[in-house]
């Protein structure tokens, strides 16, 4: 009978990542992204790449369509602050509950291809819901202004606890502790914890054992007389949860919901974040996520000012030339770094950081080895 217990190296890998997240303020503050909003993108969007990894890292299908669950997530978690309650619990829940939902109805249609076929259909599907929240939908979505807030909201079990806001617009608070800050990014590091653990088990499991023959050669499995379907529409559903659960989670840290999440740069950036951190491995896209975030963030604050101020040493021609060629790569032009780095890491490294990671473990461990074997050969 199989136990729930890790082994040793997933308790390791557990504790060391649990460890990480706790102490992300500490951790992060020498690089300039200790402040709790950037942590939180942190987290959260490391939950979206997780989730994306059981699907894609598992299975092998490649969907452009993620972004419709992160965005029915935000929009779920919204409308639970406006008819429900500010605390965030009931909003997670049902954020993540209709992720799935959605995900089993579109993954029902689109797996029935596979490849670039797929792809294309959770595009399609990523488009169709974006642009039915922009336009179509705008009772429930608010169009292009977005949901958002307001103080004639009935939130029904506030009100029957005797919660009055007053005239202030509330914010998201777990049972009194705000949600902004320090306390909402540790809330979303402790669900990340949560999130990773279960990822882990998934892993682990059978279950992921099945996800990684399908990916190894589904139509083998097929002609054994083993219905994969049912297998890979579970890894897309429980993608999409994990998906919602994110866009649930972006809600919480800052309640309002737009169709800009459902777009298919969305979508995209997920698939960069799996396959540069590394897609196939837990710790990958977690990785990729943070990159990813962190040089959004970073980089896109230099501005000329900035930059002429870095570069205030050198003669004054020579000066603008740097700032001139610097800012392609910064501020507005940050996208063109990112590009440069992927295109580094896909080629030098096709599995990504991770990969990277393993090979110099591989190579210290080669040279302390060495040594211990030289230091053993001379005292014989």
């Amino acid at each position: 009978m199989r136990t729930l217990t890790l082994s040793r190296n997933d308790l390791i890998l557990l504790a060391g990542y649990t460890l990480v997240v706790l102490g992300g303020p500490i951790i992060m503050a020498p690089l300039g992204a200790g402040y709790p909003d950037l942590l939180q993108k942190f987290v959260i969007f490391g939950i979206f790449a997780v989730g994306f990894n059981i699907l894609f890292g598992l299975t092998g299908y490649l969907s452009f369509g993620h972004a419709a669950f992160l965005g029915i997530g935000s929009y779920t978690a919204v409308w639970s602050f406006k008819l429900l309650t500010m605390n965030p619990l009931p909003a997670i829940v049902l954020a993540t509950l209709l992720g799935g939902l959605f995900a089993a109805v579109i993954g029902y249609i689109c797996l029935r291809r596979t490849g670039i076929y797929f792809s294309i259909l959770t595009l399609a599907f990523a488009q169709m819901s974006y642009n039915l929240a922009y336009s179509v939908l705008t009772p429930i979505t608010n169009g292009e202004t977005g949901l958002q807030l307001v103080q004639s909201d009935p939130r029904i079990l506030d009100a029957a606890a005797g919660r009055d806001y007053g005239a202030v617009l509330p914010s998201s608070d777990l049972f009194g502790i705000p949600m902004n800050g320090y306390p909402g990014f540790y809330f979303c590091g402790v669900v990340s914890i949560v999130c990773f653990y279960l990822a882990i088990r998934i892993f682990r499991s059978p279950f992921g054992l099945m996800l990684r023959a399908i990916k190894s050669n589904q139509n083998r499995l097929n002609y054994t007389g083993l219905n994969t379907q049912p297998y890979a529409l579970a890894a897309f559903v429980v993608s999409g949860m994990y998906a919602g659960l994110a866009g649930g989670l972006l809600a919480v840290v800052d309640p309002l919901a737009g169709a800009e999440r459902m777009q298919w740069t969305a979508s995209g950036e997920v698939v960069l974040m799996t396959i540069l951190g590394g897609a196939g491995t837990l710790l990958g896209p977690v990785i990729g996520a943070g990159v990813i975030k962190y040089f959004e963030n970073i980089f896109s604050a230099f501005n000329e000012g900035i930059l002429m101020a870095a570069f205030d040493f050198l003669p004054e021609p020579i000066q603008h030339l740097m700032v001139n060629v610097t800012s392609l790569f910064v501020g507005e032009g940050w996208h063109l770094t990112l590009g440069a780095l992927f295109m580094v890491i896909v080629i030098f490294l096709p599995g990504g950081l991770m990969e990277g990671f393993n090979r110099l473990s591989a190579l210290v461990a080669g040279i302390v080895r060495g040594r211990r074997d030289g230091a053993s050969a001379r005292g014989a």
